[in-house]
């Protein structure tokens, strides 16, 4: 076991990569896309535990999803990601072939650049929460989960600007706020605030708040903020 990692508790394999996942604090997603990976590794080697394989199951899955199911680069990485942090975390083996497998590399790519004409074309396609949210995106820079999950309390109108929290890579950053959106968003929080208030007279669940914030304030989620 690694220094620092503690005994898992649960039995069952997949159980025990979601709990040193959880315990290591990574996101959401990697933990769905790693046990999905895991599980696929497990079922193309007919069920057979990862314990009882080595260096040629693990060469022969990866050969078949880049020659048979012909995955992309980064789709390969995340495979072999997933398989790595079964053996190092989960089952804590150390082996050397571990270090000796290469990752694919990821082809530059040129990016795609709409015009300002398309973008306009866009805009004016989209009306309501949706015409903001894509304002918001286009002129801020923030990813869409991050638009979708802005909250009150990290929009700072004073200043110009919007505090994304848990962003990628589990990171907080600040990005500006364009002044052509205040007077829209101002607006979308009147019409959030009536349905805040409609929610706290039929005693409706909050919002989400990360880690164990909701067992230490339990009433958190519920604030306008």
């Amino acid at each position: 076991m690694k220094p620092g990692n503690p005994p898992l508790q649960s039995i069952r394999l997949l159980d025990q990569v979601r709990e040193r996942i959880r315990y290591l604090h990574y996101s959401l997603n990697t933990e769905k896309i790693y046990a999905y990976w895991i599980r696929c590794f497990i079922c193309w080697h007919q069920m057979k535990h990862p314990r009882d394989m080595g260096t040629p199951q693990l060469e022969a899955f990866l050969s078949m999803l880049a020659t048979q199911r012909k995955v992309s680069a980064s789709t390969h990485n995340q495979a072999l990601s997933a398989l790595l942090f079964l053996y190092r975390e989960v089952l804590d083996i150390e082996l050397p072939w571990l270090d000796n497998i290469h990752r694919p590399s990821t082809p530059r790519r040129i990016p795609s650049v709409l015009t300002k004409v398309e973008v306009a074309a866009i805009f004016a396609a989209l009306e309501g929460q949706m015409s903001l949210i894509a304002h918001l995106l286009y002129g801020t820079g923030m990813r869409l989960m991050e638009g979708l999950r802005l909250r009150v309390k990290d929009v700072d109108f004073e200043r110009n600007i919007n505090i994304v929290r848990q962003a990628k890579g589990n990171k907080d950053r600040v990005v500006m706020l364009p002044h052509s959106l205040v007077a829209e968003l101002r607006q979308q929080m009147l019409a959030s605030r009536t349905l805040w208030e409609a929610d706290r007279l039929a005693h409706c669940a909050g919002v989400e708040v990360p880690d164990a914030l909701a067992v230490k304030y339990p009433k958190l989620g519920q604030t306008w903020g």
